[in-house]
């Protein structure tokens, strides 16, 4: 098993040739992937139809999962190889369903692409009882790749997104759902952006050896539908937005920001750093505890930490039925 020691030394600075302006597009054009299958969650809005339209565009067959499977044809009927089926990420029956109809198709996967998520939303629970951004965010992506791991090929890839929203909160397993601690959606966001990034270091110590890798990535500040639970003072006070609605210029496009993502599921100069936090298609380093600057890049020690990765693993076990890679 990988030791938090060597998680430390995959994460040393990684420059590429790619930066923070990088398109999907770009990143996808030097490599040939005619042929493959992805899954992408998020795939009909925002960064992940931007991931889909990247990936379509350079002959990749997609599935992507909906909560809202008639909106998400309708955004994706201008792409060929893409298909839509029906699945509510905050919901493990609903992500049991899905995945039971992909393995009967039988058909293997290259790519898993989780784009989806929630943030900052009011204190709510899903179907099963876990607080909502664990839910959806981590529980509902550890089942659907439990659930599809079995078709993973040698050579797949799974690219977990995360976010600078992880330095708000480490995994607090003494009160995932928020029943003695007051809830913050911002603690609770946090919580579930790390649990992102462990999920991506305990599977990618499974997958290794078959030749499965697994990462997470912040895909940077851009606004896309992930704001909606944000009132508008919010979005001022904090200068994502001006008075006229407009977006902060130093934020992202969606399709710069599905940059990240694609790099990670395709970069071969990350074939030996499995598990890595990836930004700006790249890799940033650790930052200590208390680093609060959101401009430098750089990942907490907690969110690579091989023993927090483990249990969680194991509690996501235990709260999906599903053992990836198990």
């Amino acid at each position: 098993m990988v030791t938090t020691q060597e998680m430390l030394r995959r994460q040393q600075p990684l420059e590429t040739v790619f930066g923070y302006r990088t398109t999907a597009a770009e990143v996808v054009a030097g490599h040939d992937l005619a042929g493959r299958r992805a899954v992408v969650t998020g795939g009909y809005a925002g960064l992940g139809i931007e991931t889909v339209r990247a990936l379509a565009g350079a002959g990749v067959s997609v599935l992507v999962p909906a909560r809202r499977p008639d909106a998400a044809t309708e955004a994706l009927a201008d792409l060929e190889g893409v298909e839509v089926r029906a699945m509510d990420l905050g919901d493990l029956d609903s992500v049991a369903a899905l995945t039971a109809s992909v393995r009967e198709d039988g058909r293997p996967i290259d790519l898993v692409i989780d784009v989806a998520g929630v943030m900052a939303t009011p204190h709510q629970q899903t179907p099963q009882g876990w607080e909502l951004q664990l839910g959806t965010n981590h529980l509902g992506h550890f089942a659907l790749v439990g659930g599809i791991a079995g078709l993973l090929t040698d050579g797949a890839r799974v690219v977990s997104y995360s976010s600078t929203g992880h330095y708000r909160s480490p995994v607090l397993f003494d009160d995932l759902r928020f029943e003695t601690t007051p809830y913050d959606p911002w603690v609770a966001y946090g919580q579930s952006k790390t649990a992102n990034a462990l999920f991506a270091v305990a599977l990618d110590a499974r997958g290794a050896s078959r030749g499965i890798h697994a990462y997470s990535v912040h895909p940077g500040g851009i606004m896309t539908d992930l704001q909606r639970h944000m009132p508008r003072e919010d979005l001022l006070a904090r200068g994502w937005i001006d008075e006229d609605g407009n977006p902060n210029p130093r934020f992202k496009t969606p399709a710069e920001g599905a940059s990240t993502g694609l790099w990670a599921a395709t970069a071969p100069e990350l074939e030996s750093r499995g598990g890595v936090y990836c930004e700006d298609c790249a890799v940033k380093g650790v930052v200590p505890p208390d680093h609060a600057d959101l401009t430098t890049g750089g990942v907490k020690e907690w969110a690579i930490d091989v023993a927090a990765a483990e249990r969680l693993w194991e509690l996501s076990v235990g709260a999906t039925g599903v053992d990836p890679l198990g």
